[in-house]
C-alpha cells in the first residue's frame, strides 16, 4: 500500500512539475516575442517585457519619458489674485484640464501629475527623432497647456448663456435629502442676473456646460435659480462629482502657471538605455542562478526556476496593471526586487539545510525550513513594503516610478519565494529524491554532528 501511495505521489509530482515547466517556457516565450496567430505571420500579440520595437501589437509595457523620449514641463502654480477658492482644489482642477487636453490633441499617454506644494509636471512621450521634429512638438505641446480654459454654459440650440468667469464655486458631494450625489455651485452676482433670466425660461430644458469645446455635463434645468446657488443632481458617484466640479472649478479659475522647466528627451535615447540596462539584468540575473546552482545544488536548481517565474509575473503584472511607466528608476525597482526574491530563497535553503544537518527526513526539513524561515522573510519584505509606500505617497517623478516597481517587486517576491519554491521543492522531494547530497553537503553535516 505504501509503495502504491508513493507511486501516485510521484505520479502527481512529475504531472505537476511538467505543468508548471511548460507554463513557465510557454510565458517566457510569449513575453519576449509575442505570439503569431495570423494566417499571414503578423504578430497579433505583442511581447509584455520591455521592447523598443514599435512594429509589435500591442506594446502592453508603457515606457517612460526617459526611455522612450519625448518633452516635460515644469509649472509653478498660482491662484488668481482675488480668488477664495480652495487652491488644492483649483490645482486638481488645472490638472484636469490640462491632461484632457493632451488627450484630445492624441497625446493619449502623457501625464501630468504634481511636484511639491504648488507645481505641475507634464510628460509627453512623443518618440520623434531629429531636433527638429523634437522642436516642433515642444512647441505644440507649450501653445497647448498654455492656453486658457474656456467654459461655457449653452442652451440646447447651442447658444452660449454666460461663461467660466461668472461661476465662483463648485464643489462636488453628497446630498442627503435626495440620497444622490451632486455639484453644488455659486455664481458672481453678474453671473447671478443672467443665470436667473436664462433658467426661468428653460424649465424642462437642458443647459449643458462645456469646457474647451468638450461637454462635461447636460444637465435640465428643473427650476429658476434666482440667488446665485445652484445644485446639479444625478452623478452617480462621488468620483465623478468632485471630478465635473474641479473641471468647472478650473475653467472658471484658471491658475497662472509660471513656466520653470522644458526639455526634450532625445528618442534615441531610450533604446540604447533600455537595451543596456536589460543586458545588465540579464548579466546579473545569470550571474546569481549559477551561483545559487553552486551554493545549493538541487535547491538552487528550485531557486533558478522561482527566480524565472517571478521575473515572468512581474513584468505580466508591470502590462496589466494601468499607471505604471517603465523608467530608469523602475528598472532599478526590479533589481531590486529581484535581490529580495533571492534573499528570501536564501533564507528558505539554509534553515532547510540545518534541518538536513540536523537528522530530518526530507519531507520534514522543507516543512520546518519553511516555518522557520517565514518570520524572517516577512520582517525584511514588510519594512521595504513600508519604504516603498513612503517613496510612493510622498515622492514625484522618477522617485514614484521606482517606487511603484519596487512595491510590486517585493509583493511578487514574497509570493514566489513562500507558494512558488514550496511548491517546488515538495515536488522534487515527492519525485522519491533521498540522496541528501543533492542538496546539502555531507561534509557540511559531519562537521555539525
Amino acid at each position: 500500500m505504501k509503495n502504491r501511495n508513493r507511486a501516485n505521489g510521484k505520479t502527481k509530482a512529475i504531472i505537476a512539475l511538467a505543468i508548471v515547466l511548460v507554463l513557465t517556457v510557454a510565458l517566457g516565450v510569449i513575453g519576449v516575442t509575442g505570439i503569431k496567430l495570423d494566417s499571414r505571420g503578423v504578430r497579433t500579440f505583442g511581447p509584455w517585457l520591455p521592447t523598443t520595437n514599435a512594429d509589435s501589437w500591442p506594446q502592453l509595457i508603457e515606457l517612460g519619458l526617459d526611455l522612450r523620449g519625448g518633452v516635460y514641463v515644469e509649472y509653478s502654480a498660482k491662484a488668481p489674485e482675488g480668488s477664495d477658492a480652495d487652491f488644492e482644489t483649483l490645482l486638481q482642477g488645472t490638472m484636469s484640464v490640462i491632461q484632457n487636453r493632451l488627450t484630445d490633441a492624441g497625446y493619449a499617454e502623457s501625464t501630468v501629475q504634481k511636484i511639491g506644494t504648488d507645481g505641475i509636471r507634464v510628460e509627453i512621450p512623443t518618440a520623434t527623432e531629429g531636433a527638429q521634429d523634437e522642436v516642433a512638438a515642444r512647441n505644440a505641446v507649450l501653445n497647448l497647456i498654455g492656453e486658457t480654459a474656456k467654459l461655457e454654459f449653452r442652451d440646447a440650440s447651442g447658444n452660449v448663456i454666460m461663461d467660466g468667469s461668472m461661476v465662483q464655486t463648485a464643489v462636488g458631494g453628497y446630498d442627503s435629502d435626495s440620497a444622490d450625489y451632486v455639484i453644488s455651485f455659486t455664481l458672481t452676482s453678474e453671473g447671478t442676473k443672467i443665470f436667473a433670466e436664462a433658467t426661468a425660461s428653460m424649465i424642462g430644458q437642458t443647459l449643458a456646460i462645456y469646457l474647451d469645446d468638450t461637454q462635461l455635463i447636460a444637465p435640465t434645468v428643473q427650476s429658476a435659480i434666482t440667488e446665485g446657488r445652484g445644485v446639479i443632481t444625478g452623478m452617480g458617484s462621488i468620483e465623478r462629482a468632485q471630478t465635473i466640479a474641479a473641471q468647472i472649478q478650473s475653467g472658471a479659475l484658471p491658475m497662472e502657471l509660471t513656466q520653470q522647466k522644458v526639455d526634450t528627451v532625445s528618442a534615441t535615447l531610450g533604446p540604447d538605455a533600455l537595451s543596456s540596462s536589460v543586458l545588465a539584468a540579464i548579466i546579473g540575473i545569470l550571474i546569481v542562478m549559477v551561483i545559487m546552482i553552486v551554493r545549493y545544488r538541487l535547491n538552487g536548481v528550485v531557486a533558478s526556476w522561482a527566480l524565472c517565474i517571478y521575473i515572468i509575473l512581474l513584468f505580466m503584472l508591470i502590462a496589466a496593471i494601468p499607471g505604471i511607466q517603465l523608467t530608469l528608476p523602475g528598472l532599478a525597482g526590479i533589481v531590486l526586487g529581484i535581490g529580495m526574491a533571492v534573499d528570501a530563497n536564501v533564507i528558505i535553503f539554509e534553515r532547510f539545510n540545518e534541518e538536513i544537518r540536523a537528522g530530518r527526513a526530507l519531507r520534514q526539513a522543507v516543512r520546518a525550513g519553511f516555518r522557520n524561515a517565514l518570520s524572517a522573510i516577512v520582517d525584511a519584505n514588510v519594512t521595504t513594503l513600508i519604504a516603498s509606500l513612503v517613496l510612493l505617497v510622498y515622492g514625484t517623478g522618477s522617485i514614484q516610478g521606482f517606487a511603484k516597481t519596487l512595491l510590486l517587486s517585493v509583493i511578487v517576491s514574497m509570493f514566489t519565494a513562500v507558494v512558488v519554491t514550496r511548491f517546488l521543492m515538495k515536488g522534487i522531494v515527492n519525485l522519491g529524491v533521498q540522496n541528501v547530497n543533492l542538496f546539502c553537503s555531507v561534509k557540511a553535516r559531519k562537521e555539525e554532528q
